[in-house]
């Protein structure tokens, strides 16, 4: 049997949950949601909402944390969009794949456009979908040059609807074929810190409900998708599918995904999270900083170790250390309010950004965001040194209830004034009922 033939009876398997996989699930679904909302009513989404409403017509789907009702194709894009935009959605970190964003997004409109669904045949299709998106980042070996969150997630995504809806076992094949046909995304719009980067991941919701919906009309798609002369580990991405199906449905990868505490980018975690330790239990006067530097994988200075600049955006703001590291220490949190033009060009926090430095070590690991080396250099000469060996909100080093609380709190703070309610109260109950 083929790795990829053991993926797709992995996607459509029968499947109960254990317990704690179940309690990651809704964990993780209620994170999403939070974050999502959140996003929902930041500028970028709003002013993208207003071309997504020319696309069809129908009011078959939610749009996250709003009252909108839009087709399946366009909500499922909406919320992808919502998810991702402030940086602040759940990542399975071996994989460097935020899973949770494209299979969430995509099943939020599977499960509205079939008028609800019940609640544990919604958590399994988002713990197979998650487990599909970051197997294929486990298995990749390279270094990314495309957008696996994007690439991988729409694989994973359609699978998950094509079980939530029920499609017959012979078709999923043709689902994979035509969710890899439609995979897209690049790094280049990570390098650039553009916005381009939540809409490579409602791209890929976008596309894998009409994978599913291409092959209900009875259209097929390349059956070797994965593995083929032309596949994913051919042109995509360097990998070795065995890597994950060795351990295919006897682990499930949803309980290895992490948690964002702050809105910015995972790989400014480590350094964000060692300081935010060190505001609060009095260890670190913020006042007294002169310096800071992290010695770290090659992935964190490629991913957040960009310049601070005056004239930035709020998109490369989130994925920027120098900017991200003042702020944490003048506010002792990432605020998305605090993104602004105004805060850019503050002078006191350009002062302090343009002495913080990522430097490479030598980890031949492409993936890794760990181990870093943190050093803080005191205005009295003093040193502070910190090892980083995982980030905060990782299975390892789990958030707190008040750390939970806090971001759930500033989540709905940030959501629009007519969000439901069950998205923070009862995110599951949100997802499964459609009204």
């Amino acid at each position: 049997m083929t790795p990829t033939q053991q993926i797709l009876d992995f996607a459509m398997g029968r499947h109960v949950l254990p317990d704690g996989t179940r309690a990651a699930a809704l964990r993780l679904l209620g994170d999403t949601l939070a974050g999502g909302a959140a996003g929902a009513a930041s500028h970028e989404a709003q002013a993208m909402l207003a071309a997504v409403r020319t696309w069809g017509a129908g009011d078959h789907a939610r749009l996250l944390g709003l009252a909108d009702r839009l087709p399946a194709t366009s909500a499922a894009w909406f919320n992808g969009f919502a998810i991702h935009c402030l940086e602040w959605d759940a990542v399975h970190e071996p994989a460097v794949v935020h899973a949770l964003s494209v299979v969430t997004a995509t099943l939020l409109a599977s499960a509205d456009r079939m008028g609800g669904c019940d609640k544990d045949q919604f958590l399994t299709a988002l713990a197979v979908g998650v487990d599909v998106a970051s197997g294929i980042g486990v298995a990749a070996t390279g270094a990314m040059q495309f957008f696996r969150p994007a690439t991988a997630g729409v694989i994973g995504a359609a699978l998950a609807v094509a079980r939530l809806e029920g499609l017959s076992h012979e078709r999923f094949a043709d689902v994979l074929g035509l969710a890899y046909s439609q995979a897209s995304g690049t790094m280049q719009a990570h390098v650039e810190a553009s916005i381009a980067l939540p809409l490579q991941i409602a791209n890929a919701a976008r596309a894998a409900i009409t994978a599913v919906d291409l092959v209900k009309t009875g259209m097929d798609g390349p059956h070797d998708a994965l593995e083929g002369p032309f596949g994913y580990f051919k042109l995509f991405e360097q990998g070795n599918l065995s890597e994950y199906i060795k351990d295919i449905g006897a682990k499930w990868l949803i309980e290895d995904v992490s948690i964002k505490p702050f809105p910015s980018g995972r790989a400014s975690h480590g350094i964000l999270g060692a300081i935010d330790a060190m505001l609060r239990d009095g260890s670190l006067d913020p006042d007294m900083v002169q310096s800071i530097d992290v010695a770290a994988p090659p992935l964190i200075h490629r991913l957040v170790g960009r310049p601070y600049k005056t004239d930035m955006t709020p998109s490369y703001a989130r994925l920027c250390l120098p900017f991200l590291v003042p702020l944490m220490l003048r506010d002792r949190i990432i605020d998305p309010r605090c993104f602004t033009e105004v805060e850019f060009a503050n002078p006191d926090l350009a002062k302090l950004g343009s002495r913080v430095d990522a430097t490479i070590d030598d980890n031949p690991d492409h993936n890794a965001l760990a181990p870093q080396k943190l050093t803080i250099i005191l205005t009295d000469g003093q040193k502070i040194e910190r090892d980083i060996t995982q980030n905060l909100g990782s299975p390892n080093a789990p958030m707190s209830d008040a750390q939970t609380q806090s971001k759930r709190d500033l989540a709905r703070s940030l959501a629009n004034e007519n969000c439901d309610p069950r998205i923070f109260d009862n995110p599951l109950a949100y997802a499964t009922e459609s009204s």
